[in-house]
């Protein structure tokens, strides 16, 4: 079985954190995490920002700042593709 690379464990958090991997692909994910401190310290920060995430009433952003918000976030999915 290959080793996970951390640029992997990244695009798989989600399925991991939503018990969404195969058996062998948790096995993967977890065992670059017994070894990654970086990666189980992003483990961590994800799971803190779900769980306050939770925590979050109803936002009401201005109109204005939610446009440029917007406009800033399709910027920076067009300089991904």
């Amino acid at each position: 079985m290959r080793p996970l690379r951390c640029k992997e464990l990244v695009e798989l958090v989600t399925d991991y954190l939503e018990d969404r991997l195969s058996r062998r692909e948790q096995k993967r994910f977890e065992a670059h995490l017994a070894v990654c401190g970086g990666c189980t310290a992003y483990i961590a920060q994800m799971r803190e920002t779900i769980r306050l995430t939770g925590t979050v009433g109803d936002l009401r952003i201005p109109e204005p700042i939610r446009l440029d918000l917007l406009e800033a976030f399709r910027g920076w999915n067009a300089s991904r593709a």
